[in-house]
């Protein structure tokens, strides 16, 4: 498929993953449609039909994608009508989410970030859709794991799926020719990575062998998941008195720091990384740690591309996902039933698919991936294989309330190792004290 078709852009995916800042679609909440004006009170058309709210989050391609999906829903299922009208951009939601939760006036269905589930499912308003999907028509199990995992919360599922993805490694083959680098092969570990980016950079031209965002954002943590619990340690602690990576984390950031020590890394001082993808694109970067969104703005920007996993201590596949979810809210039964209705029809595969497709994720589940449709777009997408075969070894960030206060204080810690103002053991050792402290606060 040619690039850039059919899928989100980079700035678009950098909203979901990354949360910068965001602006509002407009008047969200009372949104009608000529000839079927929702009662204020109801929640019906005028003919009838329950209106179902719903806050998508997306913008560019994935607007289009899902307003096409919504659009087709609306014809096939008379006795409902999903409103897609309203809302803000999903770097903005849970702030929004926030107010209108406080306010009692909210909507039927939001788009929210994985991350962000646990500090929203504490509200009595969040519909508990366990018996909606673990016994729904689409087996529970049939969703890959990370998929699962980032909707449960103490043993219940609070949110359906819905966008998902993995991190791996694409490689500008030009540069590894010139340099005299073979490519790397899945089963590479973090020392080769280092060592490669090293023979890789090349200070007169201005080259570099990867880079790293270095905002101390989740964009600058997330990268670092995957080695934490390939050393054997973990977000949160099992007995969630503390953080999981005490001693562990040091030598997650003494792989970091050799990056910084050896001057292999560009270091991107803006939100987003915009400027970290440029270099790449521009034929200056080895390496780049990225997930599927990107592939379309590579292959714009006529990179000859190799995509490898991840690579590890151990030699054994493991990487990060980000999924995010739809949450229900609770705004009467006839309400909430239709929008568990809509959401049961958008994950089965053959819509699945055609979100995947349009708006950048990966599939879903197993029976979304053995589609005709998928198997196609992975034959055209040279490098996309790679990330969904990633799926089955990826895991995902805790669905805990104190997660973005810890990924705060480790984005400080990578970054001070980045720029050389702290040893790895001196920023560990920081980032847990603020980490712990923040486990503490009951919620």
């Amino acid at each position: 498929m040619p690039a850039g078709e059919h899928t989100v852009t980079r700035a678009a995916r950098r909203t979901v993953l990354r949360r910068g800042a965001g602006l509002a679609f407009g008047a969200a909440a009372a949104a009608t449609l000529p000839g079927c004006a929702a009662d204020a009170g109801g929640g019906t058309t005028a003919d009838g039909r329950t209106v179902v709210e719903l806050w998508h989050g997306q913008t560019d391609t994935g607007r289009v994608a899902i307003e096409k999906l919504v659009t087709e829903f609306n014809r096939t299922h008379p006795g409902i009508h999903v409103d897609s009208g309203g809302g803000v951009l999903a770097d903005s939601m849970l702030q929004k989410l926030t107010a209108a939760l406080a306010s009692g006036s909210f909507p039927d269905i939001a788009y929210v970030f994985g991350s962000d589930l646990a500090n929203v499912a504490h509200s009595p308003s969040v519909v508990d859709l366990t018996d909606t999907f673990r016994s729904g028509p689409l087996p529970w199990n049939n969703y890959w794991a990370p998929a699962r995992d980032a909707v449960t919360l103490n043993g219940r599922v609070r949110a359906a799926p819905a966008l998902i993805d993995t991190l791996a490694v694409v490689c500008n083959k030009k540069l590894f020719a010139a340099a005299g680098v073979p490519l790397p092969e899945a089963g590479w570990t973090w020392q080769e990575f280092t060592e490669t980016a090293r023979r890789l950079t090349d200070r007169k031209r201005g080259s570099f062998g990867t880079g790293w965002p270095g905002v101390g954002d989740e964009d600058t943590v997330w990268r670092l998941w995957p080695m934490i619990w390939d050393l054997g340690g973990d977000v949160i602690a099992k007995d969630g008195r503390g953080v999981g990576f005490a001693d562990v984390g040091v030598r997650a950031l003494e792989t970091v720091e050799t990056l910084a020590r050896e001057r292999s890394v560009y270091v991107d001082p803006k939100p987003d990384s915009e400027q970290l993808y440029q270099v790449f694109h521009s034929g200056r970067m080895g390496m780049v740690v990225t997930g599927p969104w990107e592939l379309p703005d590579i292959r714009e920007a006529k990179i000859d591309y190799h995509v490898v996993p991840l690579p590890s201590y151990s030699r054994k596949p493991l990487t990060i996902s980000g999924p995010d979810t739809w949450m229900v809210f609770d705004n009467g039964s006839a309400r909430s039933d239709a929008a568990q209705t809509f959401l049961r029809w958008l994950n089965q595969p053959a819509q699945d698919v055609r979100w995947d497709i349009q708006a950048g994720s990966l599939p879903l589940t197993r029976r979304t991936q053995a589609l005709a449709a998928w198997q196609k777009q992975e034959a055209h997408t040279p490098g996309l294989r790679v990330f969904t075969q990633a799926l089955q070894s990826a895991r995902v960030r805790p669905t805990h309330p104190a997660y973005p206060q810890i990924s705060q204080a480790l984005g400080q810690a990578v970054i001070a190792v980045l720029l050389g103002a702290d040893s790895p053991a001196k920023a560990l050792r920081r980032c847990t004290d603020e980490a712990n402290a923040a486990l503490l606060i009951p919620r």
